[in-house]
C-alpha cells in the first residue's frame, strides 16, 4: 500500500466530501473547512480544515458561532497531518474538550482473509430489525460504558433508508449478544468504513472480534470498495494490525458543548 496515496485518497473522499444523507444530513462547504450537520440525533461536526496560522483562530470562531444554531455538542475531528501545528491547543483554548486519539487504520480489501469463522458455539447474525438492534446497543452500552440509545434509533432509521448505506452484525453466544459492530458503505467513494467493533470483556481473545471484521470486510467487498478504513482505540489497533491494517495517521475528537 501507499500510504501517502491512500492517505491523500481518503482526505479528498471522506473528509472534504462526506455525503448527505436521506434523514436530513446536510454538508456545507466553506473555503476553509467542510462541515456535516444532522437534523436529528446523528453526528455533526467539522470533517475537514485547511488553516494556518493566521487563519486559524478565527475559524473557529467562526465554527463555533455557527454551530451554536444546532444547540447541542458537535464535534471537531482533528487529524495529526492537520495545520497549523498548534491547532489542538487552539481548539483547546477557545472551549473545545479533547477525547482520546485513535489510530486511522486502513487495509486493502482484497488482501483480506475473508474467510474467518466465529469462535464454537457463537453464530453470527445481520442486524434486519429493532429487536436486532437492542441487541447491538446492549453490547456497546456493556462494552464501551456509554448509553448508546441514539445509536441505536439512528441505526434503525438507517436500516430502512432505500438504499441502504450501512450494514450492522451481531454475534451471539447462545441467547447472549456478546459481539457487534457496524460497516458504513460510503457511496461513490474507494472506502466502507468500520464503526463500534466491539466485544464484551469474558469473550475477547477468542475471536469474535477478528469474525467481525472479516464478515463486514466479505458486505464490502461484495459492494466493490476497494479499502476498509477504522478509527482504532488502542484495544483493538493489535488485533487490526495482524489483519493487514496499516496505520496511515491519528484522528482527535474535539467536542464542543454547543452554544456560542
Amino acid at each position: 500500500m501507499d500510504r501517502q496515496q491512500v492517505l491523500a485518497a481518503f482526505d479528498e473522499q471522506i473528509r472534504r466530501r462526506p455525503e448527505p444523507d436521506p434523514r436530513g444530513k446536510r454538508v456545507e462547504h466553506g473555503d476553509r473547512v467542510v462541515r456535516s450537520i444532522s437534523a436529528g440525533e446523528g453526528w455533526s461536526g467539522v470533517t475537514w480544515s485547511a488553516l494556518d496560522d493566521g487563519s486559524a483562530d478565527a475559524v473557529i470562531a467562526a465554527e463555533i458561532s455557527r454551530f451554536a444554531e444546532l444547540s447541542r455538542p458537535w464535534e471537531w475531528k482533528l487529524y495529526s497531518y492537520d495545520r497549523p501545528a498548534d491547532l489542538a491547543d487552539r481548539l483547546l483554548a477557545a472551549g473545545f474538550t479533547r477525547e482520546p486519539a485513535e489510530a486511522l487504520l486502513v487495509a486493502e480489501v482484497a488482501e483480506l482473509s475473508l474467510d474467518v469463522p466465529p469462535p464454537p458455539g457463537v453464530e453470527l447474525r445481520a442486524v434486519v430489525g429493532e429487536r436486532d438492534v437492542e441487541a447491538l446497543v446492549s453490547v456497546h452500552d456493556e462494552v464501551f460504558g456509554e448509553d448508546h440509545s441514539a445509536l441505536g434509533r439512528a441505526l434503525l432509521a438507517d436500516l430502512g433508508a432505500r438504499p441502504s448505506t450501512v450494514a450492522a452484525v451481531v454475534a451471539w453466544a447462545g441467547r447472549r449478544p456478546i459481539a457487534a459492530g457496524r460497516v458504513v458503505f460510503n457511496t461513490g467513494t474507494d472506502f466502507a468504513g468500520l464503526w463500534g467493533g466491539g466485544t464484551v470483556t469474558d469473550w475477547r481473545g477468542r475471536g469474535a472480534f477478528r469474525s467481525l471484521v472479516a464478515h463486514r470486510a466479505a458486505l464490502a467487498a461484495a459492494r466493490g470498495f476497494r479499502y476498509l478504513q477504522v478509527d482504532a482505540l488502542p484495544d483493538s489497533r493489535p488485533i487490526l494490525r495482524r489483519l493487514g491494517f496499516e496505520e496511515l495517521a491519528t484522528t482527535t475528537p474535539f467536542l464542543h458543548r454547543g452554544g456560542g
